[in-house]
């Protein structure tokens, strides 16, 4: 399959991203709720010093950071007193045009290759959910006619290749391993071997997460995208770094550590179902030049949304009046 069908898919994102589905608006409920009970409290008092702290705190509980909720609350400060604000009740408004500008249009749209198979090398922390991710990527991009190669690079971990063993199992795709303690790099070259000589549209790569060894792990991520880059020119295509959205500002230091030693190209915030910290992704994109590009929003297979930013800040801070009209 070409370059037409990439775009196909690539528009049929597109798509599932133009209005806010009911997984998400549920997903961040909890995340809405602090946001929203904090905005509400300062409605019809002006906003002074204690309103301003109050504002802080509802930010930095959401846990958009310390860095991202002082700005953003200065930034509503001077919009009161130049009347851009009129009345606390349009903060929220404000707020969330203000963090839009942090998103550019498309931005968060995955990358293909012109032409098959596309590498997609997925990294982060033991426990962040990558190999779920992982399972979900292939479930989606399986729907929707894509030849699907799984690669269980964790060699680190026994119990890592099992599992992923067992999901390619669940969604009906096929997985080159090796046994436990094998070398990452060669059952990565093997799987984009394979899938060149037999047709794969994709190839979704796991790794190892042991941040403990910060050196050894960066040197094999490197090593694994050396070898990719024999077979393939250019390739991995993707590196999508998964995070746990549960820890927060963790994640968010998470991020840097990843994206200051490997080419990450995206985002994955999971487990946003289960946690008010739902801002960190918010807090993420001020603090790391990497997009959102996938959100987790619980166990189902389907729970898995490629990332919209007017979709996200609508369903934490509520909806326009206008946009309530039109839909």
């Amino acid at each position: 399959m070409g370059f037409g069908f990439f775009k196909k898919a690539k528009d049929a994102i597109a798509g599932a991203v133009k209005k806010a589905s009911e997984t998400l608006i549920a997903g961040v409920q909890k995340t809405a709720k602090v946001v929203r009970g904090g905005l509400d409290l300062l409605v019809g008092r002006k906003l002074g010093d204690e309103e301003c702290e109050d504002l802080r705190g509802t930010l930095i509980q959401a846990d958009l950071g310390p860095r991202l909720a002082e700005d953003l609350v200065e930034k509503a400060r001077e919009a009161y007193k130049d009347r851009e604000v009129q009345a606390p009740g349009e903060i929220a408004a404000f707020l969330k045009a203000e963090l839009k500008k942090q998103f550019p249009p498309q931005d968060s749209m995955p990358r293909f290759s012109e032409k098959p198979p596309t590498v997609i090398l997925v990294v982060g922390v033991n426990g962040a959910g990558k190999t779920t991710t992982i399972a979900k990527l292939a479930h989606r991009f399986k729907a929707e006619d894509y030849k699907i190669l799984l690669a269980a690079g964790d060699t680190f971990r026994a119990a890592a290749i099992e599992q992923l063993t067992i999901w390619a199992g669940r969604v009906g795709c096929d997985i080159v391993k090796d046994r436990q303690g094998a070398d990452a790099a060669s059952v990565a070259y093997n799987a984009v071997e394979k899938a060149i000589a037999q047709g794969y549209d994709m190839v979704i790569i796991d790794t190892a997460g042991r941040l403990q060894n910060k050196k050894g792990l960066m040197d094999e991520l490197e090593k694994i995208s050396r070898v990719i880059k024999k077979k393939i020119p250019g390739a991995p295509h993707e590196v999508l770094l998964v995070l746990d959205g549960t820890t927060g500002q963790n994640a968010v230091q998470q991020a840097k550590v990843f994206t200051e030693g490997v080419g990450v190209t995206g985002l994955v915030v999971t487990k946003l179902d289960g946690t008010a910290k739902g801002g960190a992704v918010l807090a993420m994109r001020s603090e790391v030049d990497v997009p959102v590009k996938w959100i987790g929003l619980g166990e189902k297979m389907l729970d898995l949304e490629p990332f919209d930013a007017d979709n996200f800040l609508d369903a934490i801070f509520g909806m326009d009046e206008s946009k309530k009209s039109n839909a």
